[in-house]
């Protein structure tokens, strides 16, 4: 359910939705729609298998559809006004309903999945940072995301290839903002934004704390940068491979980072 590659530079990889697990009894709820897990990180954990030397990795296998561990224990939303999901999500990316009539978890339901899968996730993502900023007296997180690049139930237009979110310059030392941002930016026939549609989940706020030795950023990267935004979602290795040297770079930078 959590799978855990202990690193010995100050990166941590956070992978929270690339799973595609979904137990039985909560399988047995959804509809059509919720089965088909549109909404999965497609590859995610494969495009960035390898790229640097030295660095830890957190993931779950659980899919996002049981539980985003990327969304507030709380519920509350991480963007106020605007269509996102939630903790349990009860629609798609599209806004449709993925639940049969009737079958929506309740609020104890939710406290059993947040017991069950998003609490481990979290505890050993949690340990991970610790463990590698009492090793380095500094830790960096990275939290892995893509997304299919044209979504107008949540966003106008078409989504920039490279999306760096860091609450708005919060969650990290401006030196990582401004490093990962010019990789992007030089990147040949890409395109980048900070700050934009996605700011970084609550992963990225919650863990983003530089005064206290973590920093943390989220890059979303559009999906067309390495696969087919459509079902049966194909990983392309030539489109791939080519978007894993800016991440390659991104990474190498982060893991010679050090505060000034």
């Amino acid at each position: 359910m959590i799978e855990v590659t202990h690193g010995d530079s100050p990166l941590v990889l956070g992978l929270p939705h690339t799973g595609t697990e979904i137990p039985d009894n909560c399988r047995a709820r959804l509809n059509e729609t919720g089965r088909a897990m549109a909404d999965t990180d497609w590859h995610i954990h494969d495009l960035y298998l390898g790229l640097v030397e030295d660095v830890s990795t957190v993931r779950t296998t659980v899919h996002r559809y049981v539980i985003d561990v990327n969304r507030a224990p709380s519920g509350e939303s991480l963007y106020p006004g605007q269509n996102t999901t939630g903790l349990c999500p009860l629609t798609d990316f599209d806004g449709r309903a993925i639940y049969r009539n009737g079958q929506e978890p309740d609020a104890t339901e939710v406290a059993r999945r947040s017991a069950t899968y998003h609490a481990p996730y979290h505890a050993a993502l949690a340990a991970e940072l610790a463990r590698v900023k009492a090793r380095h007296g500094f830790a960096i997180l990275y939290d892995c995301h893509s997304i299919r690049g044209h979504i107008p139930y949540l966003f106008d237009g078409i989504l920039p290839d490279f999306n760096i979110g860091t609450n708005s310059g919060a969650s990290c030392a401006p030196e990582i903002t401004e490093a990962v941002q010019a990789i992007c930016e030089s990147a040949d026939g890409y395109t980048s934004v900070l700050n934009g549609r996605f700011k970084g989940g609550w992963t990225t706020r919650h863990y983003g704390q530089p005064v206290q030795g973590i920093h943390a950023i989220q890059m979303e990267l559009a999906q067309s940068t390495y696969m087919i935004e459509r079902a049966p979602w194909t990983y392309v290795s030539e489109i791939a491979e080519r978007t894993r040297g800016p991440l390659a770079s991104i990474l190498d930078t982060l893991s010679a980072w050090r505060p000034q």
